[in-house]
């Protein structure tokens, strides 16, 4: 589908993997707030697989729940990956339907001691990944995005008819290792199995788009499209690719966090522009309730803001963009400029040399691509993002554009 939209170059995820970024979206909060972090080991990500039990807790009002004060109904289709177990699930959260999973589709496993990832539909588990719910490991064939797809039509078609305010939180993971298309894109695309997963969604968005436009509600209607971490470089060929970015998913440097960020109002959002302004998939919670007419919780600290004075007038908004790895401040961003308070890339692996890092693949940045966590917060390590940003050339902390810099940053 041929589309008018507006794209922001400098957006944002609040964390370099899944689950606290979800946690953060729903929230509007950091995942240093919201409970999605762990203090197992210093900087280390949180998540929550099948083997874990944990999920959001019940304090943090999440955006479909606040979303019902203004008479929306609200359906989540996809991967929900706060939380597995009854408490956790969207129905507990705000959400008025379900279809999916609260887990990503690894597998296949089909053990006692490992069941199959359970897919539901609303409170009830109506079969699994794999078992159910066919995906071809092997070929990567599978005709889930089509589900998924066809369940998000059917909701917006049927709130239209009822001419009640919706919310569609709609969130395939194809794309996710192991990739899969259906038999429409498999084999289709040049870039291989993850090609055919990207075709197969630009193909879904479209048709969202497209229904929205045939029942003449797209004037009414916002949409944004991001993702909620960078490219899995550790996935190699079978994974996307972050361009000038540096490194990938699970580190804090642009390729782990930066996404794209692309927003759809026909007639309020000016077509073919591109902003400048630094935002976050934060800002989503507390846009959608400033576009429903809801305050956000006064009672607790929101981290995102407004993006509805930028998106339609093409206001700049001064704000930082903090880089969380785990329960650690890895990174922020003010302006132009970034500062590194601690540099880690991963560990290193026991046959791997030196110069290999897996969430980086075939990128190696002396001393900014670092086995061991080196801690900067004394001097912290600066780029211009602006000018530099695959975070290759620091800036040298006597330059007068460091001290400019951390002059503006400090601060914070």
């Amino acid at each position: 589908a041929v589309v008018s939209t507006q794209s922001t170059g400098d957006f944002y995820t609040a964390n370099p993997l899944c689950s606290p970024s979800r946690a953060a979206l729903m929230s509007g909060r950091l995942p240093i707030r919201n409970g999605f972090y762990s203090t197992n080991a210093h900087a280390r990500n949180a998540y929550t697989p099948q083997v874990m039990v944990g999920g959001i807790h019940e304090y943090e009002q999440l955006l479909p729940e606040l979303l019902k004060d203004a008479g929306y109904k609200s359906k989540i289709i996809g991967k929900w990956h706060l939380g597995h177990r009854d408490q956790y699930l969207p129905l507990r959260h705000g959400f008025d339907e379900f279809f999916g999973s609260g887990n990503c589709h690894f597998g296949p496993y089909n053990d006692v001691n490992q069941p199959n990832i359970p897919v539901y539909k609303n409170d009830k588990m109506v079969g699994r990944y794999y078992t159910n719910f066919t995906i071809v490991k092997g070929t990567g064939e599978s005709n889930i995005s089509q589900i998924f797809l066809e369940e998000g039509l059917s909701f917006i078609e049927s709130q239209v008819k009822a001419e009640t305010p919706f919310f569609l939180y709609w969130t395939p993971d194809a794309t996710h290792g192991p990739t899969y298309a259906s038999p429409m894109f498999h084999n289709k695309s040049i870039r291989g199995r993850y090609g055919d997963a990207v075709m197969e969604m630009d193909y879904c968005v479209g048709r969202i788009l497209d229904t929205l436009r045939q029942l003449q509600v797209d004037q009414d209607t916002f949409v944004f499209f991001t993702s909620d971490n960078g490219a899995a470089t550790y996935s190699k060929i079978q994974g996307g690719d972050n361009g000038p970015f540096l490194c990938g998913k699970e580190t804090t440097y642009e390729g782990g966090m930066r996404e794209p960020g692309i927003a759809w109002w026909p007639g309020t959002i000016k077509p073919g522009q591109i902003t400048h302004q630094l935002g976050t998939i934060m800002d989503l919670f507390t846009t959608s309730l400033s576009l429903a007419g809801i305050k956000p919780p006064s009672d607790r600290i929101i981290d995102g803001i407004d993006l509805t004075p930028t998106l339609i007038a093409g206001n700049i908004q001064d704000r930082p963009v903090w880089y969380y790895r785990g329960d650690e401040m890895m990174a922020v961003r003010v302006g132009a400029y970034k500062a590194h308070y601690w540099l880690w890339t991963e560990f290193k692996g026991k046959k791997q040399p030196e110069t290999y890092f897996s969430f980086c693949q075939g990128q190696l940045v002396p001393n900014v691509t670092v086995h061991d966590q080196v801690n900067h917060t004394a001097d912290p390590v600066v780029f211009n993002i602006n000018r530099d940003p695959g975070e290759k050339y620091p800036l040298g902390q006597h330059s007068a554009e460091y001290k400019a810099a951390m002059k503006v940053i400090s601060p914070i």
